[in-house]
């Protein structure tokens, strides 16, 4: 999960302010024209930029000019993509600077900010950036053009580096160091500490670092991705000469040495600086600053020319470590002549450039939590296996006894994913009556995946093993392709799916054959990843179900996934990109049409302009729509005329919000409910293999319909999105927060109590 930053001339939010009281303030953001069509000029407007001291501010709404009957045009009916998820990585920063959490889950947010940063600023940025190199001027949905967009991106996101700098050194470490936890700078160290750390850097860090010069005979080193670096400037006492040097902090080694006490860390690369003379001995070090460079880090893969696509994937990674340069992190120490050189050098523009007023790379916070110090952190939550799923005392559970007594529907993290999805899995390697075992994988946990095992395991037995790997998995491409090796080379039948599209179904199908003769298909189809780790923190939805029809679906997907198929209809399954958009058009639509239509959607992110379309169309019609949107949201509600009976709310806490559920109906007509891998996203809609599964039994839809009751309540951890772009915080009044309630109420169901 970010910060906050706004364009235009902003104060810097601030972040102690209570937080019922927070907002985000929109800043008008003017666009030129593009000179071939002057026709386009946007109307310029008369009211400067709102300032305000509060802890998100807010760049979604794009000069979106209001008339009495609400919109001027199509294009200003959306909020901009990109500062609309900065306003939700402000989100996650105010947790850091929430002062009622625990201070290690304070840290580890404010690392989390950080590590998003990053994300984006490879991605998003970096395909701005080639927009821009292409020549593109065409605006976006919301109007903004690539160029201008990047300009109010740098000015955000420089107010979000200043506050994580406050947070961290106003907060954070006059806090950490009231708990015996110190942020140590080399400089206050006394004579013992530093003689550890002299001892530390001999043994441990000097062996692997490598200077670099710089002069005629050197030419300016290759800067790897999000890599740490300091530039040194040494002078040869000889001649007077100064020369540059490049030295590379090795990411092997961690952010921050810890002190023997184990209670205070000093940054890495204070110590490699303290200790410049050993790298540079007879030179006199002038000074040293510390920059960090950030490369595109987006995969652009030519399937339809690609022999062998495991291999294209392979050429493309080692392609992308010499991606273009989207992004400069410096000290504010950095002189401007060594600035100008580093830009002209890495060939960056200005707006890639940032002054980062704290240390830079807080995602190295996240090592902090590693601290046994369990009164600084949440109360320890263990999932619970639900009563269906628990063996008799003594015994092993028949899990596909259990799914033959009806379908079961799981909530992770409340749910544990090892004693529900795994065992699921594993139980399917083990059973002497499973025939085969077929499963989409998009991102797993590395070596020593449970479930990557369970399908070696199966494989090895003798089974037919199917396993769909997505190679394409933004980040995981590596850890994917190993994956992929290793049950290859157990006897699994690995496949990457269908060209030009991504496989992001979380989908598992085993046939067995039961005691009677007959194969039956046991399936899981879910909302999140088949990773043992992230379930953990990441809040997800699944069902196992025996249903015919919908191991039918799943034989025909899986058919469609390995083979060749023209298939476009599903018996119950929404499939993505064949009828998952026209099913979701159909059913808002159908709500439109009734006197007290009603859709409560729960996503990640709502971006599609058609979908939102619709769904203006139905507020208008006078449906209810409520939406809990975790991310980004392009869509404006509570506009007169357009979306006034549209609410959005966000919930940000200790759990990633990550499960998609889809509901249509009344509680008159009847409701159908929806689960699956897919938002409202144009990529998942038209260029990803999505399964959006229809949740049919009466107890799975009363489990879904009080996830929604509960995440519409909660007033603590939920944000409220407004018609002019602010995020405001859900009025505190009876004190309900989802996620404690869902811990709750999973512990008495797993007791038999609710």
């Amino acid at each position: 999960m970010a910060a906050p930053r706004q364009c235009a001339a902003v104060t810097i939010p601030d972040m102690s302010e209570p937080a019922p009281s927070t907002v985000h303030e929109p800043i008008a953001l003017h666009e030129e024209p593009a000179p071939r069509d002057p026709s386009r000029r946007a109307p310029k407007s008369d009211t400067a930029p709102t300032r305000g001291r509060h802890t998100v501010g807010n760049l979604a709404a794009a000069r979106a000019p209001l008339t009495a009957s609400g919109i001027k045009d199509t294009e200003h009916r959306l909020f901009n993509r990109e500062l609309s998820w900065l306003a939700f990585n402000d989100r996650v920063l105010s947790l850091a600077a929430n002062p009622d959490l625990p201070l290690l889950e304070r840290c580890k947010f404010l690392a989390i900010t950080s590590s998003n940063l990053d994300e984006f600023m490879q991605v998003r940025v970096a395909g701005l950036m080639e927009q821009v190199a292409r020549g593109v001027q065409r605006p976006g949905p919301d109007g903004l053009r690539p160029k201008t967009l990047l300009r109010h991106i740098h000015t955000y996101v420089e107010h979000q580096y200043a506050t994580m700098a406050k947070i961290f050194h106003d907060e954070l470490v006059p806090e950490l160091t009231a708990e015996g936890i110190r942020y140590s700078d080399w400089s206050t160290l006394d004579e013992d500490d530093r003689a550890h750390l002299v001892d530390e850097f001999e043994q441990h860090v000097f062996p692997v670092l490598t200077p670099l010069a710089v002069d005629p005979a050197h030419p300016f080193p290759w800067i790897s991705n999000l890599s740490m670096n300091l530039a040194v400037f040494v002078r040869d006492p000889r001649t007077d000469d100064t020369m540059f040097a490049r030295v590379k902090v090795p990411p092997i080694l961690p952010r921050f040495l810890v002190l023997p006490d184990g209670e205070r860390f000093v940054p890495l690369e204070q110590v490699i600086a303290a200790h410049l003379g050993r790298l540079f001995p007879g030179m006199q070090i002038d000074s040293h600053h510390v920059f960090r460079v950030t490369r595109n880090a987006d995969l652009v893969v030519e399937e339809d020319e690609a022999d062998d696509l495991l291999l294209a994937i392979e050429s493309e990674l080692t392609r992308q470590r010499f991606g273009r340069v989207v992004r400069v992190e410096v000290e504010p120490t950095l002189s401007d002549s060594v600035l100008t050189m580093l830009a002209h050098e890495l060939e960056v523009e200005p707006t890639s450039v940032y002054v980062v007023p704290g240390p830079l790379d807080l995602s190295g916070l996240a090592s902090l939590y590693k601290i046994d110090r369990p009164d600084l952190k949440y109360a320890a939550f263990r999932p619970v296996t639900p009563a269906r799923l628990q063996a008799p005392s003594g015994e092993r559970l028949d899990v596909f006894a259990a799914i033959r007594d009806g379908d079961i529907l799981l909530h992770h993290p409340y749910e544990g994913f090892e004693t529900t999805v795994q065992a699921f899995i594993e139980a399917a390697a083990r059973d002497p009556q499973v025939l085969a075992i077929k499963q989409t994988l998009y991102r797993t946990s590395g070596e020593g995946s449970p479930i990557v095992e369970a399908l070696v395991n199966a494989a090895e037995r003798g089974k037919q093993v199917v396993a769909l790997v997505e190679l394409k998995a933004r980040f995981d491409e590596q850890t994917n392709i190993e994956r992929a090796r290793v049950m290859e080379e157990s006897g699994a039948h690995v496949v990457y799916g269908v060209a030009g599209l991504k496989t992001h179904a979380k989908t598992t199908l085993v046939v067995r054959r039961e005691d009677d003769g007959r194969l039956v298909r046991y399936c899981h189809i879910g909302t999140g990843n088949y990773n043992d780790k992230t379930a953990r923190l990441y809040e997800d939805l699944s069902v196992l179900t025996c249903d015919a029809e919908v191991g039918e679906d799943l034989a025909d997907l899986f058919n469609l996934l390995s083979g060749w198929s023209a298939q476009k209809e599903y018996r119950r399954l929404l499939v993505a990109p064949a009828t998952f958009r026209s099913g979701m058009v159909r059913m808002i639509r159908d709500e439109a049409a009734e006197d007290d239509g009603h859709i409560v959607a729960k996503m990640n992110s709502l971006v599609d302009p058609d979908i939102i379309q619709e769904l203006y169309a139905a507020s208008r019609q006078g449906t209810k729509i409520e939406l809990i949107v975790r991310g980004t949201c392009c869509l404006r509600p509570g506009l007169p005329g357009l979306s006034d009976n549209i609410t959005v709310r966000s919930i940000v806490g200790r759990y990633l919000e990550h499960s998609r559920i889809y509901r249509f109906g009344s509680k008159k007509r009847g409701r159908q409910y929806w689960i699956g891998s897919g938002d409202w996203m144009p990529r998942n809609l038209d260029r990803r293999v999505e399964a959006i599964l229809p949740v049919q039994t009466e107890r799975a839809q009363e489990r879904l319909q009080e996830i929604l009751d509960i995440s519409l309540v909660d007033d603590v951890l939920a944000w409220e999105l407004q018609p002019d772009g602010k995020w405001k915080r859900a009025k505190q009044t009876a004190g309900h927060e989802a996620h404690v309630s869902l811990q709750r109420r999973a512990r008495h169901r797993a007791r038999g109590t609710d």
